[in-house]
């Protein structure tokens, strides 16, 4: 495929296509939940590595988590600091998210909000995707769009027209904490520093 306009890149995505696209932290491979299996395909990704959910609001992300009241005031309180940004929350997964998503564990899920004007627009339309780096995996995340073409040639790009330079990411990817049930659990340090008190508080 070749890079296309905003507009066929959101109605591919709803379609059930490969899309990618920029974000705040690196270009994103991204489709609708149910399609994540041809991510995991496109990367060669183990099944193991579960991806990110990613959505223009913390509203699109509550529904696919669980948890007590007391455990939501306390992720609200960090995605509020944070979001748009690039922390990602791995918290309890509820039965809405299909099992796709994450093969292995379907219990927990990645949760995500960009600060990328351009990611939240289409993100906005398509509802949640199912996201993770442009790159095979085990290398390095793909920067430009025009690489992520000649790589995945069968992922609809959206092309550089639509977007200003410096809209593209910083390069690094989102950190990400995890809930543990009782504190969080810093699984990797990225574009957000994040450092953990004695008393396991963010």
């Amino acid at each position: 495929m070749t890079q296309v306009s905003l507009t066929n890149l959101i109605d591919g995505a709803r379609a059930g296509f490969l899309v990618s696209f920029p974000t705040d932290t690196v270009p994103a491979l991204a489709a609708i939940p149910e399609k994540a299996a041809l991510i995991f395909a496109a990367k060669q990704r183990s099944q193991d590595k579960p991806l990110i959910l990613m959505a223009a609001s913390a509203e699109d992300l509550w529904l696919y988590v669980k948890g007590s009241e007391n455990e939501y005031k306390v992720w609200r309180e960090l995605a509020d600091k944070y979001w748009p940004g690039g922390l990602t929350l791995v918290l309890p997964a509820s039965q809405r998210l299909p099992k796709v998503m994450n093969p292995i564990d379907p219990t927990t899920i990645g949760i995500r909000v960009p600060k990328s004007a351009i990611a939240q627009t289409i993100l906005a339309q398509t509802g949640p995707l199912a996201t993770t780096s442009a790159n095979f995996s085990g290398q390095p995340p793909l920067q430009k769009m025009a690489e992520i073409e000649t790589q995945f040639p069968e992922v609809l790009t959206l092309a550089t027209t639509e977007y200003q330079a410096e809209t593209l990411g910083m390069g690094v990817p989102s950190t990400v904490a995890k809930w543990t049930g009782i504190n969080w659990q810093i699984l990797r340090q990225g574009a957000i520093k994040l450092e953990i008190s004695s008393d396991n508080q963010i």
